[in-house]
Parts: structure tokens; sequence; C-alpha cells
């Protein structure tokens, strides 16, 4: 298991980060890698731009007049700010369903300004408010579309259901009988493959001409809506915000629950996929960060926009610097993407 980073207090390393790291073209072949990269892992909330294909591919979005715009927050793990639900609101009107077919389970903002806002206005849980509503809208929406059961949609014998399993098979380039399912957070299934398999599913979506017209006009439709409304995607103080406002025009990417981080390089038919073992998502952001910065992605030096809570100082309560944490030095050099280039075993 490869360790990612070291999380210092006092000269005295307290914590040790592990995970792994795939970078993978189209073919799956891996271009440079941590840890162990054929560690099974669940997409989490990554997997969401490609559960967001049959909102497209079906009819559904052209049929219920879904905007760009709507799209990205159907791929989104959103905030709940008010433009969020706003946009999740709009979807489900415009397929005349109520926000009281969401089945993801009620919940606050996830956003703790817009949580804050809803209980100082005595304003209870709610699944719209629910980071996953826009794919649940999504879900909703196709499943309307095709004549399918409503009530039902989050379970895995649906027709929905086995339809998304079969789409992420064929992104990932695998047979659906590989993928392991459980259950997620917002109460539909979630998907595990070796991290490589879901970095190869972004790389091939970097590239949709490897895919018939009706699946590749679909992907570009909504890597675009996704770079295009980057704040839809995930909101104020998010990575995923950060990066595709200020280079998505040259990738397109989406965080997970529990750590797991995936992107796709534009045209370039590369993939990313990131996961910390522990879970630690506060490291997610420095760490791509890192990886894109020796990918030549990004430049070296910092932009001034990025937010303090990225940085690598730990700080206390009250907001004191007591710690500090350092990048394994793979993630701090210049990284080869040359077929056969060495990996890194961190």
């Amino acid at each position: 298991m490869g360790v990612i980073a070291y999380e210092y207090r006092s000269g005295l390393v307290d914590l040790i980060h592990r995970g792994h790291i795939a970078v993978a073209d189209h073919t799956g072949a891996l271009l440079w890698s941590l840890g162990n990269p054929r560690r099974t892992v669940f997409a989490r909330s990554s997997a969401k731009p490609i559960q967001a294909i049959p909102v497209v591919e079906s009819g559904a979005a052209a049929h219920f007049g879904i905007t760009q715009e709507e799209l990205a927050v159907i791929c989104a793990s959103h905030n709940g700010e008010p433009f969020h639900i706003d946009a999740v609101s709009r979807v489900l009107q415009k397929a005349r369903l109520s926000a009281g077919c969401l089945l993801c389970g009620a919940e606050y903002p996830m956003y703790v300004p817009a949580e804050d806002a809803l209980k100082c206005a005595g304003v209870p849980r709610a699944p719209i408010y629910c980071d996953c509503s826009g794919k649940h809208a999504g879900m909703l929406i196709t499943a309307k579309h095709l004549g399918e059961p409503l009530d039902s949609y989050d379970r895995p014998d649906h027709p929905h259901q086995k339809r998304l399993l079969g789409v992420i098979a064929d992104i990932c380039g695998v047979s659906p009988g590989v993928i392991r399912t459980a259950t997620d957070g917002c109460g539909v299934p979630v998907h595990a493959l070796p991290l490589y398999r879901f970095a190869q599913g972004y790389a091939r979506m970097s590239l949709p001409g490897l895919f018939p017209p009706q699946r590749a006009a679909a992907i570009r439709q909504i890597t675009d809506a996704m770079t295009s409304y980057p704040q839809m995607v995930a909101g104020s103080e998010r990575v995923c915000t950060y990066l595709m406002s200020h280079f998505g025009e040259h990738l397109f990417c989406k965080s997970g629950a529990n750590a797991f981080y995936a992107i796709g390089l534009k045209n370039r038919g590369i993939g990313i996929a990131v996961k910390m073992e522990d879970g630690a998502s506060a490291l997610i952001p420095p760490v791509v960060l890192a990886l894109l910065t020796g990918l030549g992605i990004i430049p070296p030096e910092n932009s001034p926009d990025i937010p303090e809570e990225w940085d690598l100082i730990v700080r206390n309560s009250h907001h004191a610097h007591v710690g500090r944490i350092e990048l394994v030095p793979a993630l701090n050099r210049k990284i080869s993407l040359k077929r056969g280039a060495p990996h890194s075993s961190g």
C-alpha cells in the first residue's frame, strides 16, 4: 500500500496517509501509478458522469428540455446551495415530478452556510437537499421517459439500475459480471472495480469517438455541461469547481465519497483515479493539484485563488498552525506518461 502523505506535529509523524493512484490510457495500460492501482474500490459519486449517460442517450434529456446547466447538476455531488436546489427542482418540474419522488434520503445541504440558513429558517431535512438529488432526478426522468416504475428506481433489479451497470461496464472496458456492487450512501447501487479501470473509463470518456455515435454524443454533452457549469457539479469552495473553472478546456473531473477522485484529460485518452485508504477527503485537493502540476496540466506556480484549506498546513480550532503535511516525493516532481515508464510503489 503506497504512502501518499505524512502529517507532522512538532516534527513528529502523527499520521501516515496511504492510498493508491492510477494514471491509465484508454486501453487500460498503466502510464503511472502509486500504491496498488489494481486495488478494487468503489467509485462512489465519481461514477455520476457515467451514470448520466442514459439520461441523454435515452432521449429523456431532450424530451423534457433539460438544459446543459441542469445536466451538470444531474452529474453533481452538489453543496445544496440555493442555485443547486433550484436546478434540481427544475429538472423534476419539467418531468411533472415532485421532490417527494426522490429516494435519496432526507438530508441537510453538505455546505455549512446553506445548512445553517435552512436551520435558522426552521426548514427540516429533505431529500432535495441531499448532494445526490441531481443524480436521483436524472434517474427519475429517465425511468419516466421509458415508462418504467418510479417508486423503485433505486433497487438493483430495476431496469434503470441494470442499464447503468451495463453503461459503467462499457465505459470502463469490462464485462458487467466483473463489477461488484453494494449500496451507496444515497440508497442506490454503487460499483467497484480495480482502480485503474476507473482511470481507463475516464480516459475513454475523454475520447468520445471511441464509442458509437449516440453514446459519443451523450458523453460530449455531459463533459461539456460539467466544464461549462462547474459550480453546478460541486459548488463553493470545492475542488471540482476550481479545476473545471480554471482548466476545463483540458480536463473534466468528479469527486467521490471517502476520498475517491477521477479525472479525464480531454482529447488525450488519459484518465486518473485516486483513492485514499483512510477516506481522508481533505487530502484530495492537494494530492490532485500536485498530480496535475506534475503532469503539466497546472502551471508550477500556485494560483493566488487556491483556498488556504487546500494547503499543507495543519490548523487547530483557533486557526493556529500546529503542524504540516508532506506529500511523498513522487508527487512533487514531473510525471512522465511514456508507456512503460517506471511506476512508483510509494
